[in-house]
């Protein structure tokens, strides 16, 4: 192969082509007592630095696959930052027109990322900055609205299935990076599209595998609990979600938003991990699973996104 070839080959790919085959790493520092280990998948390896990038460029391809959405044809949703920042990205790419509502809720750096990636933002103010259920019905309504009246595809992504085949992605790679020796899986909700879908892949693959779902224990609603607010962006909405299924996850774990913001912290300065609340949560309740597994128990979590698009909270 000559070298002209080479680079018309390299000169067809985009950023899309980089989604996706991130790291899986074992913690070092931040370990059970009983000798399990935790591994972490790094989805802030992708574009924008979270595991969104899949969900966006799935949610795309597949409108457009089918035919729902048309070359040059607008998309709308709603996002806290991540999907939108995602799809901001993927729309660049593809040249759809892309209008986000979001809220002043979220960290700021998340909003500004969907703008300058060209998304134009409608914001839904938030009652002192904390996020809630009515924040997000407001935010669905909004988009509905925004999406009716300009003839856009709305993403939805609240009940939107295409994105479980991204996740399904995510769980072979884990498969395949930690061999099959996993014992158990912890993933925090927010659509419960990431647990589901990560979560019933890994369970063909192994069906004794151990899932456990986390959300805040602010607004602890799977518990059984009642709709609060609290400060983890992403997650915890505050009603039980559409992709939620109850028989999925084996335990829910609850992680207040102080004990999330704290293994954040934790992360970074003992693993050098820099990363969201999200994850933080995750991680909390990833040590809880493996001290029950038992010693030599593997336990799976995810790494949401990069904290770099926090940093106005910390």
């Amino acid at each position: 192969m000559g070298k002209g070839t080479v680079m018309l080959i390299e000169s067809k790919r985009t950023i899309l082509d980089s989604i996706g085959n991130t790291s899986l790493i074992a913690l070092r520092n931040i370990l059970p007592v009983n000798g399990s280990r935790i591994l972490l998948k790094m989805e802030g390896e992708n574009p924008t630095g979270s595991m969104k990038d899949r969900v966006a460029r799935a949610i795309i391809e597949t409108a457009e696959s089918d035919g729902r959405l048309r070359t040059g044809a607008s998309v709308v949703d709603y996002s806290s930052g991540n999907t939108g920042i995602s799809l901001a990205m993927v729309c660049a790419v593809k040249s759809h027109p892309l209008y986000i509502v979001s809220s002043d809720a979220f960290a700021k750096e998340q909003l500004a990322h969907m703008k300058y990636l060209g998304a134009k933002l409608q914001i839904v103010p938030s009652q002192n900055g904390q996020v809630t259920a009515q924040l997000y019905h407001d935010m669905i309504e909004a988009s509905r609205i925004i999406a009716r009246k300009t003839n856009s595809f709305w993403a939805d992504q609240m009940k939107n299935r295409d994105q479980l085949v991204a996740y399904r992605e995510l769980a072979h790679e884990i498969w395949e990076q930690s061999y099959g020796e996993i014992d158990g899986f912890v993933q925090c909700v927010g659509t419960a599209a990431s647990l589901r879908g990560i979560g019933e892949a890994l369970r063909l693959y192994r069906g004794k595998i151990e899932i456990a779902a986390v959300e805040p224990s602010e607004s602890a609603v799977i518990s059984g609990g009642v709709s609060g607010s609290h400060q983890i962006d992403g997650i915890g909405v505050g009603y039980i979600v559409p992709l939620w299924q109850d028989l999925l996850a084996d335990r829910v774990e609850q992680v207040s938003t102080a004990e999330a913001v704290a293994m954040t912290s934790r992360l970074a300065r003992e693993e050098g991990i820099f990363a969201g609340a999200s994850t933080g949560c995750n991680v909390v309740a990833a040590l809880r699973l493996a001290e029950r597994l038992g010693p030599g128990s593997t336990v799976v979590t995810i790494m949401c996104d990069t904290g770099m698009r926090y940093l106005s909270k910390h």
